[in-house]
C-alpha cells in the first residue's frame, strides 16, 4: 500500500468510494464534475501553483495492483477565502445573592477563531481494506507530509469530526437548534456547507450566545460527541496529541480536535534518514516512510531497521517509494511500535 497524490485517472475509483461513504461525506460530494474540479485543484496544490489559502492536498491509498481503496486530504488554511464557523463551548455564570441562587450555564458562541489554521479532512477507507495498518497509513501519512513541508501549513492542525446522528442520518443537535433558523433539514444544510456555500450561516445564525439548557436533552448530550463510525479516526489522532478544546461543528455538534503542528507525534518524532537495502525480519518495527517529494510524493508503512543514520528496508518497499539506496527518506515508527521498542 502507498499514499500518493490524486490523479485525474483516479476519478472513477473516487466516485465509487464517495458513493460507498454515503451522504455524511460532504467534503467529497458524489458529483463527478465537482470531484473532477477538486482533483485538478489538488494537482495544482502539489505543483505549488496556489497560495496556502487555496491549497487542497488530496491523497489516495493505492494497493500493489494499482487499485485506489482510500482517500484523505489536507487543507492549507481554513477561512481565508470562505468564512469558517464553529461554536465555542463556554460558560455563563449568573447569580442572585439575595435569593441564594447561582447558575453556571454552558453557552455556545459563534466564532471564526480557527481561521487560518490547517485542516485534516476527507478521510475514507473502503470497507474491505479496514485491516492491518491501512487506516493509520491513510491518516498519519498526511502528517508525515506536513513534517516534511511545514512551511505549507499553519501553526495548528485541526480536524472537524462527524457528530452524533441516528440511523436515518438525522442530527439531534441540528433538530434542536439549527433547524429553527435555517428551515431546512440537516443533510441539505451540511451539503451546502460542504460545497463551500457558507455565507448563509452568517446571514441566518444568531450572533448572540446560545444557552445549551434550552436545547433538548438529546442535543445537549450530542455536544462534542463524535459519531461511532468516527471513533477509530479519533483514537488515531488522539494518540498523535490531538485534543478537543471546546470547539464544535455548528451543524451536528461534533468535536473539532486540534494540536500545534510542532507537537504532533508524527511531526515531532520524524527523522531524516538514508535509505539502505536489506531484509528486515518479522520482528522489525513498522515505520511510516516518506520519499521526501512533493509532487511525486509516496508514503508507505513497512518493517524497517534503523542503523545509525540509515533506515534498512527491503526492495519492495524501495520500489513502492520509487527510491534507490542512498536516497533520503523521512520516517517515524508507528505509535505502538515506539512503545514496543522502548519496552525492548
Amino acid at each position: 500500500m502507498i499514499v500518493r497524490p490524486v490523479k485525474v485517472s483516479d476519478l472513477p475509483a473516487l466516485m465509487t468510494l464517495v458513493q460507498q461513504a454515503g451522504p455524511g461525506f460532504t467534503t467529497l460530494p458524489a458529483n463527478e464534475e465537482r470531484l473532477a474540479h477538486r482533483v485538478r485543484w489538488a494537482q495544482r496544490a502539489f505543483a505549488e501553483q496556489v497560495e496556502r489559502a487555496d491549497a487542497d492536498y488530496l491523497f489516495v491509498l493505492e494497493d500493489d495492483d494499482l487499485r485506489v481503496v482510500g482517500v484523505s486530504a489536507l487543507t492549507g488554511a481554513v477561512g481565508l477565502r470562505e468564512p469558517w464557523y464553529n461554536y465555542r463551548v463556554g460558560l455563563t455564570v449568573s447569580s442572585a445573592p439575595d435569593l441564594g441562587i447561582q447558575r453556571q450555564i454552558p453557552t455556545l458562541f459563534l466564532n471564526n477563531e480557527l481561521t487560518g489554521q490547517s485542516e485534516l479532512c476527507s478521510l475514507f477507507l473502503g470497507h474491505d481494506h479496514r485491516q492491518g495498518s491501512n487506516g493509520r497509513l491513510l491518516s498519519l501519512g498526511r502528517l508525515l507530509f506536513v513534517a516534511e513541508f511545514p512551511h505549507l501549513f499553519g501553526e495548528k492542525m485541526i480536524a472537524e469530526l462527524r457528530g452524533s446522528a441516528d440511523e436515518q442520518g438525522c442530527s439531534p443537535f441540528w433538530d434542536s437548534l439549527g433547524r429553527h433558523f435555517f428551515q431546512m433539514d440537516f443533510s441539505h444544510a451540511d451539503h451546502l456547507s460542504g460545497l463551500g456555500n457558507k455565507s448563509f450561516i452568517a446571514e441566518l445564525m444568531p450572533r448572540q450566545p446560545l444557552y445549551t439548557c434550552l436545547l433538548t436533552e438529546q442535543a445537549q448530550a450530542a455536544i462534542g460527541q463524535a459519531h461511532p463510525n468516527t471513533e477509530p479516526a479519533l483514537k488515531i489522532l488522539q494518540a498523535e496529541g490531538f485534543a478537543h478544546k471546546g470547539y464544535i461543528d455548528i451543524f451536528d455538534g461534533g468535536p473539532v480536535i486540534e494540536a500545534p503542528v510542532r507537537s504532533i507525534r508524527t511531526v515531532r518524532d520524524s527523522l531524516e534518514l538514508t535509505l539502505s537495502l536489506g531484509t528486515p525480519d518479522e520482528q522489525a518495527p513498522l515505520w511510516l516512510i516518506h520519499n521526501r517529494r512533493l509532487e511525486n510524493c509516496r508514503i508507505t508503512v513497512a518493517r524497517a531497521r534503523r542503523v545509525g543514520s540509515s533506515l534498512v528496508i527491503d526492495r519492495l518497499t524501495a520500489k513502492r517509494l520509487q527510491l534507490q539506496p542512498g536516497n533520503s527518506v523521512r520516517a517515524v515508527m508507528l505509535p505502538n511500535q515506539q512503545q514496543q521498542a522502548v519496552a525492548a
